[in-house]
């Protein structure tokens, strides 16, 4: 670097500047920093001859974090600005990726905006303390309806608030380049890092046909001054021994290779299928006996990575499995018992084509949407079968409403063909959820702080509305348990994300109140399979800096674990032939006053989530006669066994059915079911073909 510039420290201040997490400087005898394999800068320190003041030289910028405008460490009363637009779009406004509502003019708006156009506005922050401020993040207003963005700026530094230095380039004052558009974040690193504890963003110039207004984030590394606390920092961090960081595709790669290989026993790498360009969708299973559905234990999953910017889902995956083999290594008997009884599969990369663009920009850099669509552009999220108008619609038509299917529901013929728009990783993920008989899921996503229950689709395609389904009550049991044990989404000081306040209620609202979503993982998951699933948004911030992550799995673990020990609620037994004692697949099993049933799996077991109470259970298979009894739910996280032996229809007692020209009952859903899953398996085999080809022919191509 050019025309470098002393900084100076009072003599006592001590630096310690964090390079990620665990990685902090390190010095040799003669002060030069020696960890230059975890940065991008140097440094060599020395004496002022005439002020005895200790001074810093640097030779290229610090690699320092976010202050945390958007993660909202920063405080809105650390935010000021010289004015305001109006009270919705005021400093506190201000921060990185902040998201407006439909509606302008309210008191959520999409940024900071200036009351006067002069280039006399700014917005400053005070960082609470010493800090070497390095750079700053630009990005424009969030609206619909405004174009308003700043095309050049300047900084200045304080540390009173009074006295102002500008940032210098050399013997000039330094102006930035800034946006070109609302959405993209620009990065600007300033020449020489300044120590300071107030800054100012000066905007000196806008696009011609908006006014001042301007999302932000500042980098900058809080400075350790040992004869000075700071009683309002909270301990952050993790003793867990985790790898915190963003892993790409081979990272993740190695990570799974890493926890396989410590912990053998309980572990097993697998894939689901492929995305468009290739990347393999890899699962951990964790389990005593892996590879192998025991009888009787519940299958559990967690899907991250669905929206590929949304990525802390997918790094509290992968600290998940690190932890559990480690746990389980220790004995910890909670994590040991957990293992034992409970087959668990985990998802980190449902997208990894989307996580792949969003991770080569970066954290703060990726803006809010780059890699949340799959390679082809498609929102995994709406991609999955619409089952519910299916089933709605049926309700409608049907004269004997209870004939119409409640699960179970066959996708619809369209979607199995090769024409249909389904990407490839959406058809891995439905053939996964054939293949495995899983009770329980949750699916991970970032962006907000609220957990969120079917249904996501409302009815006549209204476009908010609570739709409830006929397990509403355990479904919000199950988004309490993770939002009441979640440490930021239980905390009722925290601010709110963007502009909508979950936490009147309680942080859980049902997903299709919210806004709704046709064609999500959800609600196909319950109506197509035995699966309950919700939907976790983990973090205001989609896309967290590496230093966040410690501190995001503390706040997340209590939730990631809990939540996966309800698998064990409700009734579960098997279904079994009464004189041959072998079990029966697909048996039906309702529950009175519960209009949604489950089936039994390959070897006759089941698992029906419920909440404590006494349930009438009916059971029916094709070919037997129908079986009730009364089963009691207690309060405690583990099932009631409810066994079930059916007889056979006596022949005689078809004789009479048929003399009578009546038709014994048949399980016509589950052939349909079974025949468009087939359909769907045979096009996805084609278009696979067809795209390793074009992948051949263009290497081909390219030698």
């Amino acid at each position: 670097m050019e025309n470098n510039k002393n900084v100076r420290f009072p003599p006592t201040l001590l630096i310690t500047l964090p390079l990620g997490p665990d990685y902090y400087t390190h010095y040799d005898d003669d002060n030069e920093l020696v960890s230059l394999e975890k940065t991008r800068w140097n440094v060599s320190d020395g004496q002022d001859a005439d002020s005895g003041q200790k001074t810093v030289k640097y030779a290229t910028v610090p690699d320092c974090p976010p202050v945390g405008l958007e993660s909202l460490r920063v405080n809105d009363y650390q935010l000021q600005a010289s004015s305001s637009l109006n009270s919705g779009l005021g400093p506190h406004r201000g921060r990185l990726n902040i998201q407006s509502g439909l509606q302008d003019g309210d008191e959520y708006d999409g940024a900071w905006c200036a009351d006067r156009e002069d280039q006399e506005q700014w917005l400053q922050l005070d960082a609470l303390r010493p800090t070497l401020f390095t750079g700053v993040i630009l990005q424009g207003r969030s609206s619909i309806w405004r174009m308003d963005w700043v095309r050049t700026y300047k900084v200045q530094f304080s540390n009173d608030s009074v006295i102002w230095s500008s940032c210098m380039n050399g013997s000039q004052e330094a102006v930035f380049v800034g946006n070109q558009d609302q959405e993209t974040p620009v990065l600007a690193l300033f020449p020489v890092p300044s120590l300071a504890q107030f800054i100012r963003i000066n905007p000196q110039s806008w696009f011609r046909n908006g006014t001042i207004c301007l999302r932000a984030e500042i980098l900058g590394c809080p400075i350790t001054d040992p004869d000075h606390e700071y009683p309002w920092e909270e301990k952050r961090g993790s003793t867990d021994k985790l790898d915190f960081r963003h892993h790409n595709y081979n990272e993740m790669r190695k990570l799974f290779k890493a926890v396989n290989k410590e912990c053998p026993d309980i572990t097993r790498i697998y894939t689901i299928g492929k995305s468009y360009t290739g990347l393999k969708l890899y699962v951990m299973e964790i389990s005593d006996n892996p590879g192998k559905h025991e009888l009787g234990e519940p299958e559990f999953r967690y899907v991250a990575g669905m929206h590929g910017n949304e990525v802390l889902g997918r790094e509290l995956v992968l600290n998940l499995m690190q932890y559990i083999c480690h746990e389980y290594r220790r004995s910890n008997q909670r994590i040991v018992q957990l293992v034992k009884n409970t087959r668990i599969h985990l998802l980190p990369s449902m997208n990894p084509d989307g996580y792949e663009a969003a991770y080569q920009k970066g954290s703060e850099l990726s803006g809010w949407s780059l890699g949340r669509y799959s390679f082809e552009g498609i929102d995994l999220n709406h991609n999955f079968p619409d089952l519910n108008n299916i089933m709605w619609d049926a309700q409608e038509l049907a004269t004997d409403k209870k004939r119409v299917s409640n699960h179970y529901i066959a996708m619809p013929e369209y979607y199995t063909t090769t024409n249909a728009t389904v990407a490839p990783e959406t058809r891995a993920v439905i053939s996964w959820m054939q293949d495995i008989p899983f009770v329980l899921s949750a699916n991970l996503h970032g962006g907000e702080l609220v957990v969120t229950y079917p249904y996501d689709c409302t009815r006549d395609w209204i476009p908010q509305q609570d739709t409830p389904t006929a397990d509403n009550d355990f479904f919000r049991w199950l988004a309490a348990v993770y939002a009441s044990t979640n440490l930021v989404m239980a905390n009722p000081d925290r601010r709110i994300c963007h502009y909508e306040d979950f936490q009147q209620y309680n942080n859980i609202i049902n997903g299709a109140d919210w806004h709704t979503v046709p064609g999500s993982m959800n609600d196909f998951s319950y109506l197509h399979t035995n699966c309950f699933e919700v939907t976790v948004e983990l973090s205001c911030d989609k896309f967290p800096h590496a230093s966040e992550l410690p501190t995001e799995w503390e706040n997340n673990k209590e939730s990631l674990l809990l939540y996966m020990e309800q698998v064990h609620r409700g009734i579960k037994g098997v279904i079994r032939d009464k004189d041959t004692k072998q079990g029966i697949a697909n048996a039906i099993i309702k529950v009175a006053g519960l209009d949604h049933d489950i089936r039994s799996a390959a070897a006759g077991d089941y698992w029906r989530l419920l909440n404590p109470g006494e349930y009438k259970v009916i059971t029916w298979a094709e070919g037997y006669l129908p079986l009730q009894r009364r089963c009691t739910v207690g309060s405690e996280a583990r099932p009631t066994i409810c066994d079930f032996s059916l007889t056979r229809t006596p022949r005689e007692r078809i004789k009479q059915v048929l003399a009578r020209g009546g038709k014994m009952p048949r399980d016509e859903a589950l052939r349909l079911r079974a025949l468009r899953l087939r359909k769907l398996r045979v096009s996805t085999k084609i278009l696979n073909h067809r795209r390793e080809q074009q992948t051949r022919r263009a290497k081909a191509g390219r030698k």
